[in-house]
């Protein structure tokens, strides 16, 4: 594999990352009411899923999710529907009040570390937009012929690798400000906030068309 073709792979791979999604979404709502490790667990959810986008996609098998529109409308709709659920419990924790961090133990906080990497995980594994990615733009970097595997695990690598940096960084913020993070009203706010946001996403994600 030419350098060449994984710096344009890096550069497509960068612009889509940074585009708000659900996973920059989901690290806001994490870091503040469950703490950086937390959000660290989100990433390391992230990395998997791509990992087993990358793996289905390289075996072949994502080609009968996109090609059977029964198999793409199941987990379309159990993505959308994973989304809104999640929305629908920031929006309610939003309307009872959460107690500030302040006032809450790292014992008694909700979400646990396997929970944030489930989270995480079904983010994107449930996602059949990344399934695109990894059926329509990820094939087009790989060389055909002998060494083609090891350069598509290579390009799943640099996919991941650009995740966790932009959602290190995002997370290191979120934790600098402890300010704003231990207000309650912060949080109710954030919580109806990213509430609304994931609806928007799975209502988005329900009507998506391949």
């Amino acid at each position: 594999m030419e350098w060449s073709q994984i710096l344009t792979f890096t550069l497509v791979t960068s612009l889509l990352v940074m585009s708000p999604g659900p996973n920059g979404v989901l690290v806001a709502k994490t870091v503040p009411t469950s703490g950086r490790a937390a959000g660290f667990a989100n990433i390391a959810g992230f990395i998997t899923a791509f990992y087993v986008h990358g793996t289905l996609s390289i075996l072949g098998i994502s080609v009968i999710l996109v090609q059977s529109a029964q198999a793409f409308l199941v987990v379309k709709m159990l993505g959308a529907a994973y989304l809104c659920w999640v929305g629908i419990k920031a929006l309610r924790d939003s309307w009872r009040g959460v107690q500030s961090m302040a006032e809450t133990s790292p014992a008694r906080r909700k979400r646990t570390l396997a929970k944030a990497y489930g989270e995480g995980l079904l983010t994107n594994v449930l996602n059949p937009k990344v399934s695109i990615f990894y059926l329509a733009a990820f094939p087009q970097f790989v060389p055909v012929g002998e060494g083609s595997i090891t350069a598509a695990f290579t390009l799943v690598c640099v996919h991941a690798m650009i995740n966790a940096v932009w959602f290190t960084a995002m997370v290191l913020l979120l934790s600098r400000l402890t300010g704003a993070v231990r207000n309650g009203r912060f949080q109710r706010i954030l919580k109806a906030v990213t509430g609304s946001v994931f609806i928007a996403f799975g209502i988005k994600l329900a009507t998506f068309r391949p």
